[in-house]
This record gives structure tokens, C-alpha cells and sequence, in this order.
């Protein structure tokens, strides 16, 4: 079985697909967090795609790097759903009205594709690569948006959208304000962090319960077997 067989390739084609339609029908611009995130989740996938087909592996590169995709595309559908979406069902907007192209970009933007990396995450190879040692370090990307968005309001008053999201905006409520939503939202991040790497160590227990392929039985054996000859004392 070749890795063009496999359902891990495809589906992780398919991400890249999904994060491509987002932005290609999108009217935002690379200001906004969500569009930066799915073109880091672009760039990883088309990038894991060709790995596997070059390396022969179902396996992603870089797993640690996966994982920081997958927490930054998590934000952008949770932090779309809940705070400027507020729960709202995004399915009928899809189906009419003048906004169509947008809805589905923001379908796929907000709901397809961070859905889409986070099974990717449960179900597939690599396991067990991150480290709980890995959440500050993934979230120097949100805060550090975050960060360079009021310090480039601040130094540039007249940028076309100086706050792309309220929570960024100290107009009405001031910076203490701002501060206090960010704060708010570094522990939401830390939590989200956290679960990430729990999701991996689920995803390698519920691997572990499976029953293994002949073809994965087939090289375990082998391994066992080469293990047992290099342990054999050498022939006098």
C-alpha cells in the first residue's frame, strides 16, 4: 500500500483545500487573526502533504509545529462562534441571502477547517510528539498579535482598521478594558493549550486500543525479531 492510498494524505489535502477556499473567497485582509491562522494551517498542511508523498509516510513532519497550528485554528473557530458569531447556527446563511461567497468563506474560515485539524490532531500520526512544556511557547502568536495590533493603532492612528476585533478596541472602554479581555482570554488560550496536548496523549491511548493491522503486526514483528538476534551473544 502506497502513501497515495492512504486517507491521511487526502484528508490532509482536504484541509488545505478548506483553508484555501476560506481565504481565496474571503474579502478580509491578513489583519485579521483568523485569516492569518488558516494560512498557517495552508502552509503546514500543503506542506505535510508533500512530506509524505516525498518521505513514503503517513506521518506529518514537525508534529510540535503541528500542534500550534492546531491550537491557533482552534482559537479562530472558538473565539468566532462564541464572541462575534455568539453561538449563532452559520448553516442558513449558506443557503441565501446577498452575503453568500462571505457565509461560506466564513464556513470554512471558522468551522470546516479548524474541525477538520482538530480530527486530523485526534486521529492521526504523529502521536505523543507535544509537550506541556509547548503551550507558552504556541502562545507567543495569539498574545503577540494581540500586542501588535494596539501598538501599531497607537503608532499609526490613521491604519485602515486599526482594531479588527472589539476586544482589541480601548475607544469606549479604555485600555484597562483591553487588558482585562486579554487577560480573560490568556487563560482561555493556556486552557485550550492544555486540552491540545491532551487530545494528543487521548488520540495514543485510543490508537493503543486498536487492533493493529497485519501489515503494522507484520513490522512489529520484525522489529521484535531483529531485537532478538542483536541481543544473541556473538559465535566464538
Amino acid at each position: 500500500m502506497t502513501v497515495w492510498t492512504r486517507p491521511a494524505l487526502w484528508w490532509r489535502a482536504a484541509i488545505a483545500l478548506s483553508a484555501f477556499l476560506g481565504i481565496l473567497l474571503s474579502n478580509s485582509s491578513l489583519v485579521y487573526f483568523t485569516i492569518e491562522s488558516n494560512v498557517i494551517v495552508l502552509g503546514y498542511f500543503l506542506g505535510a502533504a508533500y512530506w509524505m508523498v516525498k518521505r513514503g509516510t503517513v506521518d506529518a513532519p514537525a508534529p510540535r509545529l503541528r500542534g500550534a497550528v492546531t491550537l491557533y485554528i482552534t482559537i479562530t473557530g472558538l473565539v468566532a462562534h462564541i464572541l462575534l458569531n455568539h453561538g449563532e447556527n452559520p448553516l442558513p446563511g449558506l443557503l441565501d441571502g446577498p452575503d453568500r461567497l462571505q457565509n461560506w468563506s466564513s464556513f470554512f474560515l471558522h468551522y470546516t477547517t479548524p474541525l477538520m485539524v482538530l480530527a486530523d490532531w485526534l486521529c492521526l500520526k504523529p502521536r505523543n510528539a507535544s509537550r506541556w512544556k509547548d503551550v507558552p511557547l504556541w502562545l507567543a502568536f495569539p498574545l503577540g498579535y494581540a500586542a501588535l495590533t494596539e501598538l501599531r493603532a497607537a503608532l499609526l492612528p490613521s491604519f485602515p482598521l486599526r482594531y479588527p476585533y472589539f476586544f482589541l478596541d480601548p475607544t469606549t472602554d479604555g485600555y484597562g478594558w483591553v487588558l482585562g479581555q486579554m487577560g480573560l482570554l490568556t487563560v482561555e488560550f493556556v486552557v485550550l493549550g492544555v486540552a491540545v496536548v491532551g487530545l494528543d496523549r487521548l488520540g495514543t491511548r485510543l490508537a493503543g486500543r486498536r487492533p493493529a493491522r497485519p501489515q503494522e503486526q507484520a513490522q512489529e514483528q520484525a522489529r521484535e525479531q531483529s531485537n532478538e538476534q542483536s541481543q544473541e551473544p556473538a559465535e566464538a
